[in-house]
């Protein structure tokens, strides 16, 4: 078990409150509070697997903000809520069955992907809902959720930025609508994920909590800028924000 001094445990606490609020912004805390744990000296896989539980908080509380945003999305819930739960548990397993955790080398990539979708969002989404006329949508959406559930339990950085993107070639909604069924989704996928790594994993608990309290208020914070940025603001942000990470990391 490392020892946070103060300074730590401040360096841990900020990187929380900004990691909360990122995710329920537009996703990709992670990338926040994922190096400052392996900077507090703790190893990839333990850094990997505190950040997941860590977080939990900031997605609890960014969920409880935009729940009036989720209103009339029922049937979306109930048909990726069980295969994102899923997804994050084969992800989590994985993990706990992989001598090393490292995305590091491609995960700018699925960035910058993710970025790219994101930004031909419309144009896609209206070839995609011309040529898929009249047929079934549901099973692809749901592929490609239980793939992101995946990635999410295995590492889960810049989650929120993948599914905004995704969810978004699949369903027709206002960005801010989507943005809070990211949100939830995200939650359950935590949720499922920190709950293996609890069970089969080790959890550095002293870097939990300063995480945690940081990532709760953050999560606050975050779901009300959502709401009050304009749908191209925020897609905007959401674009170069990860554009930014990514650059980041192959730097």
């Amino acid at each position: 078990m490392n020892h946070l001094d103060a300074g730590g445990f401040a360096l841990l606490s900020g990187a929380g409150l900004f990691a909360g609020a990122v995710n329920a912004i537009a996703g990709g805390g992670s990338l926040i509070s994922f190096p400052a744990l392996l900077f507090a000296g703790y190893p990839a896989l333990v850094a990997n697997v505190t950040n997941t539980v860590a977080l939990l908080p900031g997605y609890a509380s960014g969920t409880a903000g935009v729940t009036s945003l989720l209103a009339g999305q029922r049937s979306r819930i109930e048909a990726l809520g069980p295969i994102s739960v899923a997804g994050s548990v084969v992800g989590a397993f994985l993990l706990t069955r992989t001598p090393s955790a490292s995305f590091r080398g491609v995960v700018p990539w699925l960035i910058l992907t993710a970025c790219l979708l994101l930004a031909l969002q419309s144009r896609l989404s209206a070839a995609l809902h011309a040529a898929t006329r009249g047929h079934d949508r549901l099973r692809p959406l749901m592929a490609t959720q239980f793939v992101s559930g995946v990635y999410g339990g295995f590492f889960g950085a810049a989650l929120g930025i993948v599914m905004l993107a995704t969810l978004g070639l699949f369903l027709s909604d206002s960005l801010r609508r989507l943005n809070a069924l990211k949100q939830l989704l995200s939650l359950l996928i935590t949720l499922a994920a920190a709950a293996w790594f609890v069970a089969f994993s080790s959890v550095a608990w002293e870097a939990v909590v300063p995480i945690a309290a940081g990532s709760l208020s953050g999560g606050v914070l975050g779901a009300l800028v959502a709401r009050r940025l304009n749908a191209g603001v925020l897609r905007a942000a959401v674009i170069v924000f990860g554009i930014a990470i990514a650059i980041r990391l192959l730097v």
